[in-house]
């Protein structure tokens, strides 16, 4: 409870200091229905993602409940992420064309429904049920373009930086919390609950999009580039299911050699047809450039690292203290440990929006990536007792507020008005892959330096696994070297 006051205070923060500035430097002017959709927007982007995560915590209880085995019950997590990939580059490119608002109805629309759908299997230890909610819940990855290009088609030019910052740090913030709250919510009460909790903040959402701005699009509306979607649909979801099952049915079998040839020839295949189409779904050219590439190479690498000490530190946190490490805490006992990376992002939010606007995303992000990288290092040399894996995981949380705050603001003003969709929604896709290669290389180093006959893993295994990760989210700081200062949002 006091985590979503957390995040309703920071949604209300937001909304007060955007209405102060907008009255000193505009003169209390501002576009119709600007002032409902920042928190509108803020709300829409928090409840997609935490509806992603809200099952990790689960996973064991869902898999007990429905009756089927841990590794099937991990489906409910990947179908989530297959769907997303899926809807959001598709989304951002209809956004561009089409009007934003539409896509992001529809997007709140999919939530909705697929969590209600979730819920009902729930109660009835349905698992199909479940499974296919969990896939439509996904394809709501298409409020996360949307909302930037509403963004940026409804809120003044001097305040758009601030928002943007305040929209990318809901991707963190909103997936924290869906861990966090998890373990209590199955604790105390039936797994139902944790898909008509996404239902409720859907429908909110939802019920605010109809007085957001819908503002006309310049220009003649282009037609969707079919192939290419395909092309780019195929590539992603064999790539995500090549990192999410390879541990499962094994990194040789003919499966995942299968899943790398189709994804290697489709990936291929879509850049050949992207370079050739006269209205390609992704302009490689914008994606290559000089200005966005930098910031897609720190977004997968920043997601790498992080989502791997959020996989971690669960796992550490439940093993028994017979071990020789670990606590033995429950899974309630363990949202509790891991409770200030969420709290701190929280609060780290509204400090990014700030720093952005006052030295420049690109020093922001640099901050955020060098706290995660710090924060990742204490963890592999001190995690014997409860405060030190706290501590850490209060300045993760601050490293992931400012880290992803500030990409917002790096991706907008490297791109123009008309590509904002295509060129946020794939670097949402970039986060949701770098999540779950994070996840899949923390789980292998764990795996790999344990020995087969062991009850639990070695406490070696974790310690390689966070210099790992320090390792590589320290790879983002040269990757935006090359970018000015202040990446300002380039003029509609």
């Amino acid at each position: 409870m006091w985590i979503l006051v957390a995040v309703g205070g920071l949604i209300l923060s937001a909304r007060r200091s955007l209405r102060r500035r907008a009255s000193r430097e505009a003169g209390g002017h501002e576009q119709a229905g600007g002032q409902l959709a920042v928190p509108v927007l803020l709300l829409a982007a928090f409840g997609v993602a935490a509806s992603q995560t809200i099952v990790l915590a689960a996973l064991p209880v869902l898999a007990h409940d429905l009756n089927v085995s841990t590794p099937s019950a991990t489906w409910l997590l990947t179908a989530f992420m297959l769907t997303s990939a899926v809807a959001t580059p598709i989304a951002g490119r209809l956004g561009d064309q089409h009007g934003h608002r539409t896509v992001l109805a529809a997007g709140l629309g999919c939530l909705a429904v697929g969590s209600a759908l979730a819920a009902v299997g729930a109660n009835a230890g349905w698992f199909p049920g479940v499974l296919a909610g969990r896939a439509v819940q996904g394809l709501s990855g298409a409020v996360f373009p949307a909302a930037f290009g509403l963004a940026r088609a409804a809120v003044p030019r001097e305040r758009l930086g601030r928002v943007v910052a305040a929209l990318s740090a809901m991707f963190g913030v909103g997936g924290a919390v869906g861990m966090v709250a998890a373990g209590p919510v199955v604790e105390v009460a039936a797994p139902a609950w944790l898909f008509w909790g996404c239902l409720a903040v859907a429908l909110l959402a939802l019920a605010g999009t109809a007085r957001l701005p819908a503002p006309g699009l310049p220009g003649e509306r282009a037609r969707i580039d079919v192939p290419g979607a395909l092309l780019l649909t195929v590539a992603v979801v064999g790539l995500l299911l090549m990192i999410s099952q390879g541990r499962l049915w094994g990194w040789s079998s003919a499966a995942i050699l299968l899943l790398g040839a189709v994804t290697l020839v489709s990936a291929v295949a879509f850049t050949v047809t992207e370079s050739r189409a006269r209205e390609p779904l992704v302009d490689l050219r914008v994606l290559a450039g000089r200005r966005l590439a930098p910031v897609s190479v720190a977004t997968l690498v920043v997601s790498v690292g992080m989502f791997a000490a959020v996989t971690l530190l669960p796992a550490l946190a439940q093993t028994p203290s017979t071990a020789g490490y670990g606590f033995g805490y429950s899974p309630a006992r363990t949202a509790l440990l891991i409770a200030p990376i969420a709290a701190f992002m929280v609060l780290a939010a509204p400090l990014a929006a700030r720093l952005t606007a006052a030295v420049g995303a690109r020093r922001v992000f640099r901050t955020g990536a060098a706290l995660g990288a710090v924060s990742l290092l204490a963890l592999a040399l001190a995690h014997d007792r409860p405060w030190q894996l706290a501590a850490a995981g209060a300045v993760l949380g601050i490293a992931y507020g400012l880290a992803f705050a500030s990409v917002g603001n790096l991706v907008v003003g490297a791109v123009d008005a008309g590509s904002t969709g295509v060129a946020t929604g794939m670097n949402t896709i970039l986060r949701t892959i770098g999540g779950a290669l994070g996840a899949q290389i923390a789980a292998a180093i764990v795996a790999g330096a344990t020995s087969a006959h062991a009850a639990v893993p070695s406490e070696s295994g974790y310690r390689t696994a966070f210099l790992v990760a320090a390792a590589i989210v320290f790879l983002a700081l040269p990757a935006v070297v090359e970018l000015p200062r202040r990446a300002e949002p380039a003029r509609t």
